[in-house]
């Protein structure tokens, strides 16, 4: 027995000192490196507060109705995901990015946080922060005053002139397999640890029924009995308006237990619970659920990775007066399909 003990502590001490190797490999990685036109100083000399009035803002904001921080992460991720950061989402359109099937959860009353915060930091240091800047520090604050970490993100995005509807078909689905996501991001140059990572803001934030009621219909076994009773409970149709938290045990704080959810078959999405099935990425989440330090210390490299995806900077774009709006009031907006079609001679 005492040989068993022993054998059994051996083996967990060998464990702990390869996963802290591999942590001390991790924190040498650092963050990643900084898009051509992006920097940390970007604002330092034009609106050195530029932080501190966006923060104060929103602490206000989220004191009235928390909900809107992972309203807030959300439109980041939309946004980025098609076309690039560039603020497409925020633009009207008829139709514009917004009013694709896969962003009618996109939060209306987020929307105008983000306008409001425009507002703000214009009336403080002029039109100079672009509206795609102000979203991925609105998303970093979301995170920071969810209970998450605390990082800096590199500023110099121009706003866009254009959207695209089409590449927001493009979207990752909350009923896709893990393969099919891993594919998903493998197109933004996103690898297995950044996937499994992001999918980690799943720890903020409610569902809509629709969203994952095809794991209740027919029903899934291999999700946990009191969650698949919970949320027969709260969707009992697809069609019912309800909403459930994406982690229910801390629905409201940014921490790791959306990973340990996964472990206990507890996850909401299809493509969340898959992530602790295949043997990709398997491994990430019961790291990622065993050491919380080290779950955000990826989220911050990933995140920091997609806020530079496809980046209008220097010249390109503009800086947007208004965030739904481009500058020039008699010009339309037109996605960028529009922009393709070519006018044939008389």
């Amino acid at each position: 027995m005492a040989k068993s003990c022993s054998s059994l502590n051996s083996l967990f001490l060998i464990c702990s000192i390869l996963f802290s190797s591999y942590l001390i490999c991790c924190e040498a990685e650092g963050n990643p490196a900084v898009v051509n036109g992006l920097s940390y100083s970007f604002y330092s000399e034009s609106c050195p507060n530029l932080e501190t009035i966006v923060t104060n803002h929103l602490r206000k904001v989220f004191n009235q109705t928390h909900w809107q921080a992972p309203a807030l992460l959300a439109i980041f991720f939309h946004d980025c995901f098609v076309q690039g950061c560039d603020g497409s989402l925020l633009l009207d359109g008829n139709p514009g990015e917004r009013d694709h099937p896969l962003n009618r959860g996109i939060s209306s009353k987020a929307l105008h946080t983000i306008d409001e915060l425009r507002e703000v930091v214009h009336n403080h240091c002029g039109r100079i922060v672009s509206c795609a800047d102000i979203t991925v520090l609105a998303a970093r604050d979301s995170i920071f005053l969810s209970g998450g970490p605390y990082f800096n993100v590199p500023f110099g995005r121009r706003d866009s002139l254009n959207f695209n509807i089409e590449e927001t078909n493009n979207l990752p689905l909350p009923y896709n397999i893990t393969d099919v996501t891993l594919k998903t991001f493998e197109s933004k140059n996103l690898d297995v640890t950044d996937v499994v990572a992001l999918s980690g803001a799943h720890t903020i934030g409610r569902a809509h029924c629709h969203t994952f009621y095809n794991r209740l219909s027919p029903q899934d076994p291999t999700m946990d009995k009191t969650l698949a009773k919970l949320l027969n409970s709260t969707c009992p149709t697809t069609y019912s308006r309800n909403t459930f938290p994406l982690d229910f045990r801390t629905p409201k704080i940014f921490d790791n237990k959306y990973y340990i959810n996964l472990m206990n078959h507890q996850g909401l999405f299809t493509s969340d619970q898959d992530l602790f099935k295949d043997k990709r990425t398997k491994g990430l989440v019961e790291a990622f659920a065993l050491n919380q330090t080290f779950f955000f210390h990826k989220f911050i490299h990933a995140f920091i990775k997609m806020s530079q995806l496809d980046v209008l900077t220097r010249n390109q774009g503009e800086i947007r007066a208004k965030c739904n709006l481009i500058n020039d009031e008699s010009s339309t907006v037109k996605s960028i399909v529009d922009d393709e079609i070519v006018q044939l001679p008389n």
